[in-house]
């Protein structure tokens, strides 16, 4: 199993909305791509930023062409976030899963 990590901020004011956006809009999305497997999503705040940090989980690094296309490093963005996130950030991280409980 591979976990895809990735990581956005917007302003602290913005969490909720960013929140219900990704509940509505991205899991969806995810839960729809064959080979995923499930997710964590975080958040907090620091100083005036809601960071948020989406651990997707997969079957492995071919089904997660699926999601992202052939530059499986490539953060996948939606046009809405154009509306809450601070900065892009251009790369996720994929570490292999070897113990879950």
């Amino acid at each position: 199993m591979i976990a895809r990590i990735w990581h956005g901020k917007t302003k602290a004011s913005d969490l909720e909305a960013y929140t219900q956006f990704l509940k509505e809009r991205a899991i969806p999305d995810y839960q729809n791509t064959a080979g995923f497997e499930n997710l964590t999503f975080l958040r907090k705040i620091v100083e005036n930023e809601a960071h948020f940090t989406l651990i997707t989980y997969w079957k492995n690094l071919a089904v997660i062409e699926n999601f992202a296309g052939q530059d499986l490093e490539k953060a996948k963005y939606y046009p809405e976030d154009t509306n809450f996130l601070l900065e892009f950030e251009e790369k996720v991280m994929h570490h292999e899963v070897f113990a879950r409980q």
